[in-house]
């Protein structure tokens, strides 16, 4: 039996994308430490996977919440549920987030206006709900999961690029903020990882996810946790990665703009990664279906 952390055990961490990936390694994390787990996904049958999953592995106690944060009012709708189980988060893990890929103009109106729902209004109503309680209370931590994508116009994803650019300069503003309030504000910075992301962006052609070297989605998690639980306000995941926002931070946005667009173009390599070797991140696409894009909606 995993030894519990007997300063922790009444504490609670909400994560919201919380069955593969980032989130699903931060949720170990956690776990690991004794503190209590609140999952939020939107598929009710690999929510119960994950927290049966967990419950199995540590000695804490797994709530799953099954809620679509693509939804306008699903933001409320949680926070409201969370308060009716009188549940107190500790800990505000904002994990979940989507992109597209293909030209602007291409690309479905709709899917775009659904993403920045998700990456930006949902998160920025979380935060603002539970940030709020936190204050109030006089601790808490919230994680908020942004890219390096959000340091460069990126071609080819450019919603998702420019919901992260938000989420980097509202969560470093909020830090800020919430100085003396006994509340810290982090942003987790990665790489292209090995995670169900290009999936459901129908990204799995380009140059970065078939033939760039990706970035483990437990490597991440550390990072961001770390960071989190020594009150940073910012981290960038991976050496490689701060090269990258190093030159960025360099460049003008045209010339970074154009290497991006390189990197988002379909690749010409065969033999390239086709499939996330992240054992979470697999299931969790074999659970939207086998072909390219987010497709788990359909399937409730």
């Amino acid at each position: 039996m995993p030894v519990v952390n007997v300063e922790n055990r009444n504490e609670y961490a909400l994560i919201t994308g919380a069955t593969s990936g980032f989130g699903y390694e931060l949720a170990k994390l956690f776990a690991k430490d004794s503190i209590n787990l609140v999952l939020v996904a939107r598929s009710e049958e690999r929510l119960q996977e994950v927290t049966d999953t967990l419950k199995q592995a540590y000695n804490v106690e797994v709530t799953p919440i099954t809620c679509d944060l693509f939804k306008p009012d699903a933001a409320r709708e949680l926070y409201n549920e969370v308060t009716a189980r009188g549940i107190i988060v500790n800990y505000l893990v904002n994990d979940a987030g989507q992109g597209e890929w293909g030209p602007f103009i291409e690309t479905d109106l709709q899917r775009s206006l659904d993403i920045i729902q998700l990456n930006i209004s949902s998160l920025v109503a979380l935060t603002k709900y539970f940030a709020t309680d936190m204050a109030a209370r006089g601790e808490g931590r919230i994680l908020q999961l942004g890219s390096e994508a959000g340091k460069a116009p990126m071609p080819l994803l450019a919603v998702y690029a420019a919901t992260k650019a938000f989420v980097i300069s509202f969560s470093v503003a909020l830090s800020n903020e919430l100085e003396d309030t006994g509340v810290t504000m982090t942003v987790l910075m990665p790489g292209a990882a090995d995670t169900d992301f290009f999936h459901k962006a129908n990204a799995e052609i380009t140059k970065t996810y078939r033939e760039e070297d990706l970035q483990t989605p437990e490597e991440v998690a550390q990072d961001g946790y770390d960071a989190l639980m020594s009150g940073e306000s910012k981290v960038i995941s991976g050496g490689k990665t701060k090269q990258h926002v190093y030159m960025a931070n360099m460049m003008s946005d045209q010339a970074n703009a154009a290497n991006m667009r390189k990197k988002m173009e379909p690749s010409d390599k065969v033999d390239g990664r086709d499939y996330p070797q992240h054992d979470a991140s697999r299931e969790e696409r074999e659970t939207i279906g086998t072909s390219s894009g987010d497709r788990i909606a359909d399937k409730q």
